[in-house]
């Protein structure tokens, strides 16, 4: 079934895409949750127009979202954690530890868009991505330290 997307759907296609899909995905999926249209000439029209609305409000949250991975790059991220003698964690540090240390920063992150395949579980220096938006993704550096060590400079 020939449809088009009204949504970025992962896997299918982008926004205002026309794609063919089987018929079952489309009829059952898709089109009740309104993330795509019959492609019908009528429709086809209507998406455009509502193409070109999208595309200015996407340009605006993409200008936002790089303007917070500037200020997100220079913010330093430590964690302190109780330790055992093998240098093993008591628990971890997960996706919200690290969104509520950037909300007391300032910073209202959601915990889902941080890349965080399984909770940190040692000690260190840990790359976590955050993805602000499609095509802004931030690198951020998460220090683990022991609790009560010094503070290094």
């Amino acid at each position: 079934m020939e449809i088009i997307l009204r949504e970025t759907v992962d896997h299918v296609g982008k926004r205002g895409e026309i794609v063919k899909v089987a018929d079952g995905y489309a009829r059952n999926y898709l089109l009740p949750r309104k993330l795509a249209l019959p492609a019908t000439e009528g429709n086809k029209k209507h998406v455009e127009r509502e193409r070109k609305i999208v595309e200015a409000r996407e340009g605006e949250e993409k200008g936002r979202a790089a303007a917070i991975a500037v200020q997100l790059a220079s913010v330093e991220i430590r964690i302190a954690r109780r330790v055992g003698e093998t240098e093993a964690l008591y628990g971890s540090v997960t996706s919200g530890d690290i969104a509520d240390f950037l909300k007391a920063q300032g910073f209202e992150i959601d915990r889902r868009k941080l890349i965080l395949p399984e909770p940190i579980k040692t000690i260190g220096d840990h790359n976590v991505p955050l993805k602000l938006h499609r095509e802004v993704t931030v690198p951020l550096t998460v220090r683990v330290v022991k609790e009560g060590a010094p503070v290094a400079g």
